[in-house]
């Protein structure tokens, strides 16, 4: 009897060990992923099995993943998405408007879960790709696309435009303020007008002078446009012009080096991350990270709501200033809080136009 318990422990444990054994080759399996096994992919995240099996697509407008704005904040988040839950994707950059449509319908014909596409130019080619391919499922940023298989992300540009304003409202010397704009459109105005009411909420003896490219892709247009309102007298520049905006950037160094002290707010992401904190006095944040990632998890998750349109607003933090605002003192970041609150409880209304 006492031989047989003894040969029953033996095999016990033997069975243990040949158990975990095969649960580690299992989770190492389970977790290796190819990281960028194809011409910017991405797919070497740890989330669960599901997640992994999928692809998402982005595509650019014509300032590429690196344009330094709202292109790039997408495309970071979607890789912080892929390290999140293991999910591959990928971008395709578009060098000119004929490019949207052929880029899109490529991750449409290679049967991606989701396909991306950031910027309001690309509305058209959405909606024709969208009504070609019911079945596929695509994601609009900054554009509104009537489809039932499309679901668009905007943002209240002109709540944290406001807050820019009232910052360079109180922090202007000369009262002379300017704005440079991609192109004259609609949703460029709402950044203007959110800014001017900022600002004419602190400082109605300020004027804000606005300068329009007519390009979001060209930084030397930014960077004339942005000598000519500095050389008027103006110390403080806002710019929702994407790459074009970049030349404010080059233009504020420069009088930098020659001894003159000048400020550009930033737009989109936090851009004193990309051109230092000596010139970039805030930005307006527009969380286009978020906004890929909320829908890209709904895609996951068998949740996704075709044909709506999701507005992110300062209430929900979808726009606003940056975590960290090193050159703008306490008690000018207190009156910012002090209108934040005002807009989100409603008694601001502020102006898209």
């Amino acid at each position: 009897m006492k031989k047989v318990r003894k040969t029953i422990g033996l095999l016990s444990v033997a069975l243990l060990a040949m158990t975990l054994i095969l649960a580690g080759c299992g989770s190492k399996s389970n977790n290796s992923g190819s990281a960028g096994t194809e011409s910017g992919s991405t797919n070497s995240g740890s989330g669960d099995s599901k997640a992994a099996s999928m692809k998402i697509g982005m595509v650019t407008d014509g300032g590429g993943i690196n344009d330094k704005s709202f292109n790039q904040s997408a495309w970071e988040g979607l890789q912080q998405l892929n390290k999140d839950t293991g999910v591959e994707v990928k971008p395709l950059e578009s060098k000119s408007d004929a490019d949207f449509e052929p880029n899109l319908n490529t991750f449409v014909k290679d049967k991606y879960d989701l396909t991306w596409g950031i910027g309001f130019m690309m509305n058209a080619a959405l909606k024709k790709v969208a009504d070609e391919n019911p079945d596929a499922k695509l994601g609009s940023i900054d554009s509104v696309v009537d489809a039932p298989n499309v679901e668009s992300v905007t943002f209240a540009e002109h709540e944290g435009s406001f807050l820019v304003g009232v910052v360079a409202g109180l922090m202007t010397k000369t009262n002379k303020i300017g704005f440079v704009g991609g192109m004259d459109l609609p949703l460029i105005k709402k950044f203007e007008a959110g800014f001017k009411a900022g600002v004419a909420a602190v400082n109605p003896n300020a004027t804000v002078t606005a300068n329009y490219v007519g390009d979001f892709t060209k930084p030397d247009l930014g960077k004339a446009a942005a000598a000519t309102i500095y050389n008027a007298g103006a110390d403080i520049i806002y710019h929702a012009a994407g790459g074009s905006g970049n030349g404010v950037f080059t233009e504020a160094k420069d009088r930098l080096s020659s001894g003159q002290k000048v400020w550009v707010i930033g737009v989109d992401k936090d851009q004193a991350i990309e051109f230092g904190d000596d010139i970039t006095l805030t930005s307006m944040v527009k969380r286009v990270d978020l906004a890929v990632q909320i829908v890209s998890k709904d895609v996951i998750d068998g949740k996704f709501e075709g044909g709506k349109e999701r507005v992110l607003s300062l209430k929900d933090g979808g726009v606003g200033l940056p975590e960290t605002n090193k050159n703008i003192p306490d008690d000018v970041l207190a009156k910012v809080n002090e209108y934040k609150d005002k807009i989100i409880s409603g008694e601001i209304k502020v102006p898209t136009e």
